[in-house]
């Protein structure tokens, strides 16, 4: 299953450009750790440390719904290549042995090509720095313990979506309620919901508390196997697929788009179809409204639970939320495979068009109610006007980035490093501009004013670009290679 994971990403970026992601990691990470004196002048150590924890549970409940696999590589194939979660159909194991390896498989990919290379990076700036080589392995045990909390969580989600809706509401309704009675009241600690957090606190360089890392550290892999163990137990013996049949939709759709015509309406009419008939809403709605949340929870911990003076306003919101909101383009293009639209007279460039459209259908009304609903809770209703303005440009920004970098690859090209360095320099630098002029508009209102309009049109101006250059970037590209 490594290598199976191993070649379905080098088969689009290339071996050499997949195997230097680890690199692009262990550079960042060295200069986290340059520069970490700096950073802890205004944030402790302790305080970046929760961070970390809570990105490292975020991402692991990013990658760990593969619960939501069985059923979808069943109804699709690579021409002749299938996958080995739909061999237990031909081979002697079993499919609760198929995702227990993807579990295992999952856990050892990220650890190789996130944790570990981050870790060494602050391993090579030890000497320099004067970092406990204790303390660093310390901290990849806490995160790793913490990440795997994430994934293991996931992974039951969702094969309890796919077995019981009613089930998988109750466990993701019961773990957003611990969080936000700890965000509302601060009970329980958030040790308690992240155990892996108490043990980075009970050790060096925070804590010398034996017994209380023991029970953390212990608590954490219990969490862990007791989760995966009712995950694995949840899996249908054979994953059963379903048809179901719907009434003629397409045309319905074509009177709804009035603004576009031609064969971009009957492209956006069909993914809007094939959005319905997939399921996949329901997915990409907490894909989006669940990063969304932690952003909202983050802010509030930071400027409250924290109390780190940062001054988070709803412009800075608004920016942050156009830019998750990206995440919302990968799943489009994860629907259904391309390959079949090489049999009808459609170019690579027409499809990556009609789904940028669909993309701001799908996100713009979200977006917007978070903007707005942030904006009313913080007391900041007069910059909503400006707010929605910033989250509305970004999202246009970087869904024409994305796609121009990416094309209808998303997930695997940004595996690329060459394609990650490009859309991390791009997407770096307006957000940047934009968290620093919104942090000064309650100092400088003119000042901080016209550098954000400056910024938005910038971005327009090279969302424009993009936009016309995905033509000549893509067109000589099969659907086949996306």
């Amino acid at each position: 299953m490594l290598k199976e994971e191993f070649r379905s990403h080098a088969t689009y970026s290339g071996k050499e450009r997949f195997l230097t992601f680890p690199v692009f990691v262990f550079f960042l990470s060295t200069v986290v750790g340059l520069t970490l004196n700096r950073i802890t002048e205004t944030v402790t150590l302790e305080e970046l440390a929760t961070f970390s924890h809570l990105s490292a549970f975020i991402y692991g409940l990013s990658v760990g719904a593969f619960g939501l696999m069985g059923r979808q590589h069943l109804e699709r194939r690579y021409g002749r290549s299938n996958y080995l979660v739909t061999m237990p159909y031909l081979l002697p194991f079993s499919f609760r042995a198929a995702f227990l390896g993807i579990f295992l498989r999952d856990a050892l990919f990220y650890m190789a090509l996130l944790l570990a290379p981050a870790t060494m990076g602050l391993v090579f700036v030890s000497p320099m720095m004067g970092f406990s080589l204790v303390s660093i392995s310390l901290f990849f045990v806490a995160v790793l313990a913490t990440f795997m909390l994430g994934l293991s969580l996931s992974f039951l989600a969702s094969v309890l979506f796919i077995r019981s809706v009613p089930m998988f509401l109750g466990l993701t309704g019961a773990i957003a309620a611990l969080f936000l009675l700890h965000l509302i009241s601060g009970l329980p600690p958030l040790g308690a919901i992240l155990p892996s957090l108490e043990f980075q606190m009970a050790v060096a360089p925070f804590g010398n508390d034996a017994i209380g890392a023991a029970i953390g550290l212990a608590a954490s892999a219990l969490a862990v196997v007791l989760m995966t163990f009712a995950a694995c137990a949840s899996i249908s013996v054979r994953i059963e697929t379903s048809s179901q049949s719907y009434p003629v939709l397409l045309p319905s759709y074509f009177a709804r788009i009035p603004i576009v015509k031609g064969l971009n309406l009957a492209l956006i009419s069909k993914e809007l179809v094939d959005l319905r008939r997939s399921g996949t809403v329901t997915k990409m709605f907490f894909s989006l409204v669940l990063p969304l949340l932690f952003l909202s929870f983050a802010a509030w911990f930071i400027n409250n639970g924290l109390a780190i003076p940062v001054g988070f306003n709803t412009v800075f919101y608004a920016a942050m939320v156009g830019f998750i909101g990206i995440l919302m383009y990968n799943w489009l293009n994860n629907i259904d495979l391309s390959e079949y639209y090489s049999l009808i007279p459609v170019t690579v460039p027409q499809l990556i068009r009609a789904r940028i459209i669909v993309f701001l259908v799908l996100t713009l009304g979200i977006s917007a109610f978070f903007v707005i609903g942030i904006s009313i809770i913080n007391s900041d209703t007069q910059l909503i006007w400006l707010a929605l303005i910033v989250m509305f440009v970004t999202s246009l920004y970087m869904v024409a980035l994305t796609a121009y970098l990416t094309g209808l690859k998303t997930n695997t090209f940004l595996f690329d490093t060459s394609i990650l360095a490009k859309f991390s320099v791009m997407s770096f630098l307006p957000d940047v501009c934009l968290t620093i002029l919104s942090f000064s508009l309650l100092s400088d209102w003119a000042a901080a004013l016209t550098g954000i309009v400056i910024v938005l049109f910038s971005m327009l101006f090279t969302t424009l670009i993009l936009y016309r250059g995905i033509e000549k970037k893509w067109l000589g590209y099969s659907f086949a290679v996306g």
